[in-house]
């Protein structure tokens, strides 16, 4: 959808939104190149013996034809959600076509979701089916008396106890299935809220979300597609970031999407896979980032071709750029956003070079502003909240069966994402951190990220979070959690060297004048250090 051009402004120009009347999500990333190529790769699986299973579009389309028919045949209805508890899996992606294409609306759901987890957004949400595996129909036996509106579990792996075979049911249906017209801003999706503050929210997307992502996913990977392009993530394909920033616009495209599932992410795996499979793109979460870079010299390990990364989740910072360029010989374009509104922000070092510390520009389509308490613009260098313009085709419809938070979200024409930030005399938008993230000091408010970015570039730093901790004299002190690396022995003066490493590089009034070292940090499942448990420990 986006025109290449030598300049930002030229791109921005030349661009305007094409939003169909009608349009299906399912149709578009499968059914539209299996008509026309029916043998071109659209995924690349790895088995469980490390061999690659290559689907083609057609695969694609007769599975989700399939799994269409058998959901109408169960009494599946336009409108009914659909919950798909799976990892990375050629039955994922069939999942969500299918569920597409009969109208009905898909939840992605994390494998790493407890019983609690799962019981509340499959309650909230009156899910009638789940489509899951083994380990995910063994957490749902323990609630499934919970959750009255569940009427099957359709099960990936084969003899799973109160479950209906996935492959046994779908090879019993044609392969012949006309896709419902849905229109552009009918429901396809909702997807949970990570849920850091409050209990999570089911962010209730139309089927246009998918092409409201598309600029944000061209520019981040200076213009996908291009030749030869082959994308891998090693989000989970729950996490929008990992469906709408990868899977679904790579099928739209037409660019084979490598599928593996990790038992257990590390670096050294990442990069094999990198080898392997050539590929060219990806997505990595910072803290994916942050663990391969503790591999010395991994350029001289491995043979990595690489054309594009983007990252989104975190800020970026100086430590990380800089490792990725002489690590890929590229530079990481960073992006922004989040589930209700994702991709709406932007670098792209083919048009403009990067800012440390600093996410990029609106993409083409997207108004982005700051905005005081008022809802009003604020003067360029001044913090205020990063807000979206409405309407906006990546923008949700609502919160799930909630209208007073849908509400909440919106100051007037704005949609407010609820983190702060300042914009340059030239557009670039500064990410300082969520509303309650940020640290008041001395009468200085100070996002924790730069301080996170500071703290990692220590030669015995791995990981930091970083929080404000209540004082009588500053207001709030700046408390930092510290993961440090294999074999560096904890102490009082290691402490010491970490805090005048951060005041010399930032500022003395940004250093931690607490530090606390840790094991591991609490994570979300998309690799957010959930700063709620940070402030617990530290009360």
């Amino acid at each position: 959808m986006l025109n290449e051009k030598q300049t930002f402004e030229e791109v921005k120009d030349a661009f305007s939104w094409e939003i169909p009347e009608y349009y299906n999500i399912g149709v578009d990333v499968c059914d539209r190149w299996a008509l026309q190529e029916p043998d071109r790769l659209a995924l690349i699986a790895e088995k469980p013996d490390g061999s690659p299973e290559p689907i083609t579009y057609k695969d694609l389309m007769r599975g989700s034809n399939r799994l269409a028919n058998l959901l109408v045949c169960i009494g599946v209805e336009r409108g009914d959600r659909i919950a798909i508890l799976l990892p990375q899996a050629p039955e994922t992606a069939i999942s969500h076509i299918g569920i597409h294409k009969m109208g009905g609306i898909s939840i992605p759901l994390f494998m790493l979701f407890g019983e609690e987890a799962l019981e509340y957004r499959l309650a909230n949400s009156e899910a009638r089916v789940v489509i899951t595996n083994k380990d995910g129909a063994e957490k749902l036996s323990g609630i499934r008396d919970k959750i009255p509106a569940l009427k099957y579990i359709l099960c990936i792996d084969e003899g799973i106890p109160d479950t209906v075979s996935f492959h046994q049911e779908i090879e019993s249906q044609s392969d012949s299935f006309t896709p419902l017209a849905t229109k552009a801003d009918d429901p396809a999706l909702i997807i949970y809220t990570s849920g850091t503050t409050g209990q999570p929210k089911g962010a209730l997307h139309a089927h246009r979300v998918l092409l409201g992502h598309l600029p944000g996913v061209e520019i981040s990977h200076d213009f996908f597609p291009q030749e030869n392009d082959r994308i891998w993530t090693p989000a989970d394909w729950a996490w929008i970031g990992g469906l709408l920033d990868v899977l679904l616009p790579a099928l739209h495209h037409g660019v084979p999407v490598v599928c593996k599932r990790f038992n257990k992410f590390t670096a050294e795996a990442a990069f094999d896979l990198i080898e392997k499979y050539q590929v060219r793109n990806a997505f990595l979460p910072p803290t994916a980032l942050k663990m391969m870079r503790s591999i010395e010299s991994p350029e001289k390990k491995w043979n990595l071709n690489m054309r594009t990364i983007a990252s989104g989740g975190e800020t970026l910072g100086a430590e990380l750029l800089e490792w990725g360029r002489k690590t890929f010989g590229l530079t990481i374009n960073e992006f922004y956003g989040q589930t209700e509104c994702n991709m709406i922000v932007s670098s792209c070092s083919k048009l403009m070079p990067a800012r440390p510390g600093i996410i990029g520009r609106p993409v083409p389509g997207h108004d982005v502003e700051i905005l005081d308490v008022k809802g009003n613009p604020v003067p360029s260098g001044v913090q205020g909240d990063i807000a979206v313009k409405a309407p906006d085709p990546v923008m949700f419809l609502r919160y799930w069966n909630n209208p007073e938070a849908t509400a909440s979200k919106y100051n007037g024409e704005w949609l407010l994402t609820g983190d702060t930030g300042i914009r340059s005399e030239d557009g670039w938008i500064k990410f300082v951190g969520r509303d309650d993230d940020v640290i008041t000091s001395s009468g200085y408010r100070i996002g924790p990220g730069e301080i996170e970015d500071c703290l990692i570039g220590h030669p015995d730093v791995e990981l930091a979070g970083v929080i404000g901790k209540p004082d009588a004299d500053r207001t709030e002190i700046v408390l930092a959690f510290i993961v440090l690396k294999d074999g560096v022995i904890k102490s009082d003066e290691l402490a010491k060297d970490i805090q005048l490493w951060v005041k010399t590089r930032l500022a003395a009034h940004e250093y931690p004048r607490e530090i606390r070292f840790v094991d591991e940090l609490p994570m979300t499942t998309t690799g957010k250090i959930i700063r709620t448990d940070l402030r617990r420990l530290a009360s």
